[in-house]
């Protein structure tokens, strides 16, 4: 059994967890910025890193003196090192590289998205590779093919913006408040899903990838109508990004073969009429439907940590002179999606 050292500080959680190779975690910590980046209605970057730096030491301390440790204990440093605000990053890789030169323990540098990609692993012991991955968060959209750790073979990406993204700018745009995905689906639960016309982009087509763009301005349009209940509008906008994600997501797994599951990870699988949706999905083809416990969706240091323990057991660490990376694609030999900004 080993134990990792779990830190996180890619955008506006900073957290840090103690995580073993036999799935246990022994602690976690997170402290959330909501009144740091509310008056701003989305996340300012000079003020996420401020935040990290106040907070990630003392997270460190909290853990291990829940789980009476010391940092002679663990096997390795587990530390976020891209993708995601790269003032952030850096606190945290920085953090790590610092708590790694002073023990002398392994540093692992974790893609964030393979912290995603592989947490829910650590909630379904019997998981195995491969499984089709539906990464939804706020900065990607993504379905993988996850083969094991380190390999990646990226099916579908967004050509603009993300699901997650897409939600917190219609809270921000309907004045619901931050974190956008909680208030969108909150509003929702008492709205028509069948009230406002709105888009459907790409849904049906033969191109793989997603888009939400349009579906975005289409809420805005919208709102600046009058002519809807703001519950009506978010429980549309709502049942228009699941419709994407169902249709985009069954045209991969029809495309895909000896999948043991369809997996969905990221803070967008945290919304229940999502996980339902492609809970039924799984159903039509027969596969299990695995989805990590809410509060593992969203950003925490626990997945970094199993991430990192996943890698140690391979042989994979890192050297001091890692670099901090604004992005990182989990599949760098992805052919670049037809129409795509740099996020794809």
């Amino acid at each position: 059994m080993t134990i990792i050292l779990g830190l996180e500080s890619s955008c506006d959680e900073t957290a840090a967890a103690l995580v073993t190779s036999d799935r246990r975690i022994l602690a976690h910590k997170l402290a959330t910025q909501e009144t740091e980046h509310s008056p701003y209605g989305g996340v300012v970057p000079e003020i996420a890193a401020r935040a990290h730096v106040e907070a990630l030491m003392p997270l460190v301390e909290a853990v291990f003196a829940e789980a009476k440790l010391t940092l002679a204990d663990v096997d390795a440093i587990a530390a976020t090192a891209g993708p995601g605000l790269i003032g952030g990053v850096m606190v945290g890789l920085v953090t790590g590289k610092a708590l790694s030169l002073a023990s002398g323990k392994p540093l692992v540098a974790v893609n964030h998205l393979e912290g995603h990609a592989l947490s829910p692993r650590l909630a379904e012991p019997a998981l195995e590779f491969p499984y089709l991955l539906l990464l939804v968060s706020g900065g990607h959209c993504q379905l993988l093919r996850v083969e094991g750790v380190g390999h990646y073979r990226r099916l579908a990406t967004t050509i603009d913006d993300a699901a997650g993204e897409a939600f917190d700018k219609t809270a921000k745009l309907l004045g619901l408040g931050f974190p956008g995905g909680p208030a969108v689906e909150k509003t929702a639960a008492s709205g028509d899903p069948r009230a406002v016309p709105l888009p459907r982009p790409l849904l049906g087509t033969s191109d793989p990838h997603f888009s939400f763009a349009g579906l975005k301005s289409a809420v805005m349009r919208a709102a600046q109508s009058g002519e809807w209940r703001v519950e009506d509008i978010t429980a549309s906008f709502q049942q228009a990004v699941i419709d994407c994600l169902v249709d985009r997501t069954r045209r991969a797994l029809a495309a895909s073969k000896n999948l043991s599951a369809l997996v969905v990870a990221g803070g967008v699988a945290a919304n229940q009429s999502v996980r339902s949706a492609l809970e039924g999905l799984a159903a039509e083809h027969d596969l299990p439907f695995v989805a990590p416990p809410l509060w593992l969706c969203t950003d925490n240091a626990a997945m970094i940590g199993w991430a990192g323990a996943e890698r140690f057991a391979a042989g994979m660490t890192d050297g001091l002179d890692f670099a901090a990376r604004p992005r990182w694609p989990l599949d760098p030999d992805a052919e670049k999606a037809r129409g795509a900004g740099v996020k794809a």
